[in-house]
């Protein structure tokens, strides 16, 4: 068999569209991969939006469980001195008085200040103003009263008595 080189060149181009086409993606194939993505996208997303939202919650929970915690120790303190009395929103304000350290931001407006409620508004749990956090003290009554309430009627992930959730200023 007589092979010129003319044929030779033929055979390596031959060859060479071979190769490319093994190494490139179908259209199908691109699309198959497309739509696994696309699934795996629609089952994460929600689950880290979930994530997300239970975070918020626990960090709520856990700031108004620290929180009255300390209103209530200062309330042991003072009726060992003489006089139970619950704190001012002035000494709720002050570092190192109720809260040794600062405040945290609420979870769903990032604000750490506290703003005064009436009794109404706590009872209420009326949500108003910008301020992460409510505070209603009542001292001249017997005994005295408080709340300590988030500034956020944001629903949680926290189920309400009666179905559905409940919201911040709820917990």
């Amino acid at each position: 068999m007589f092979v010129t080189g003319r044929t030779l060149e033929v055979d390596e181009m031959a060859k060479n569209r071979v190769d490319r086409r093994r190494a490139a993606f179908t259209l199908i194939e691109l699309i198959a991969v497309i739509v696994v993505l696309a699934i795996l996208a629609g089952v994460a997303v929600p689950r880290y939006f979930d994530y997300s939202d239970r975070a918020r919650t626990a960090a709520t929970q856990g700031t108004l469980g620290n929180v009255r915690s300390a209103i209530q120790n200062f309330y042991a303190n003072s009726s060992l001195s003489g006089t139970p009395a619950y704190p001012t929103l002035v000494q709720m304000q002050t570092l190192g008085t109720v809260l040794q350290d600062q405040l945290p931001n609420n979870p769903y407006n990032n604000l750490s200040t506290i703003t005064a409620a009436t009794g109404a508004e706590f009872t209420a749990r009326t949500v108003g103003g910008t301020a992460g956090w409510r505070y209603y003290v009542d001292n001249t009554t017997t005994p005295p009263s408080y709340g300590f309430y988030i500034n956020s009627s944001t629903t949680t992930t926290m189920p309400a008595s009666g179905g559905g959730f409940m919201t911040a200023n709820q917990l």
